[in-house]
């Protein structure tokens, strides 16, 4: 298993409130992407703590991998909690996650927020996580259209977060790894100006996880970037001769 990851603060903010984590003992894999929110520096200290603790926690769980993800989301969402309740210049502060656990042969992922995971293989790309966010609601009652989503004023008005009540509620999704395929996961940042076909390209262009993760920050920035993006892509399994 090839893993990397990469973010930017984009051409507009003048902070960076992405965090991401990425591990991999070249069987099993972790995949990690947070977007904070919040005043001052807080969405910084959101997305950060979040991904510090949920892989932390997720390093020294037991028992199935389901379990694990939820256990790893309810101690990053009360770390965050805990401290925005503490520290005035945190108050309010919150951050989406989506992480992706991966071996043999299958991947688990788990969301809160808009943050993606993409599922993609040489037949094509698949968005494996549900937004929690005022568009995707629009677009799945059948109000919106996915283009008229992507630059829709509301489109960063998320519906559910981590680290803005005592619990939180993340969604569990499973595939199957096929070979030749890779898992990307990404900030919105990426997602709003880059389309999933462009994703599909870019990803399986010639060159490593790497080269293929830089291709994409560079389309976000080429078209603006007014939010952070951040990206961390995954070959599953290696290639076949």
């Amino acid at each position: 298993m090839n893993i990397y990851g990469i973010t930017d603060r984009g051409r507009v903010r003048t902070q960076n409130q992405d965090a991401f984590y990425e591990w991999t003992d070249g069987t099993y894999a972790v995949l990690l992407v947070c977007d904070g929110m919040g005043g001052a520096k807080a969405g910084n200290v959101a997305s950060t703590l979040a991904a510090q603790q949920f892989a932390e926690a997720l390093a020294q769980s037991h028992g199935g991998v389901q379990e694990r993800l939820r256990d790893a989301l309810a101690q990053a969402n009360e770390a965050v909690y805990t401290r925005s309740r503490q520290d005035a210049a945190c108050q309010g502060m919150g951050t989406t996650l989506v992480a992706a656990f991966a071996g043999e042969g299958r991947a688990y992922f788990i969301n809160v927020g808009d943050s993606r995971a993409y599922y993609l293989t040489p037949d094509g790309i698949r968005q494996v996580t549900r937004d929690h966010s005022l568009v995707a609601e629009l677009v799945e009652s059948g109000k919106l259209t996915e283009e008229e989503a992507r630059s829709h004023p509301n489109r960063n008005v998320i519906t559910r977060a981590l680290g803005t009540a005592g619990d939180v509620i993340g969604d569990i999704f499973e595939v199957d790894l096929e070979e030749d395929s890779r898992l990307l996961l990404c900030s919105d940042g990426l997602s709003n100006l880059v389309t999933p076909e462009e994703m599909l390209q870019t990803a399986l262009a010639e060159g490593r996880v790497a080269d293929c993760c830089a291709r994409l920050v560079a389309l976000a920035l080429e078209r603006g970037a007014p939010d952070n993006v951040t990206v961390v892509m995954l070959d599953t399994v290696p290639k076949s001769a």
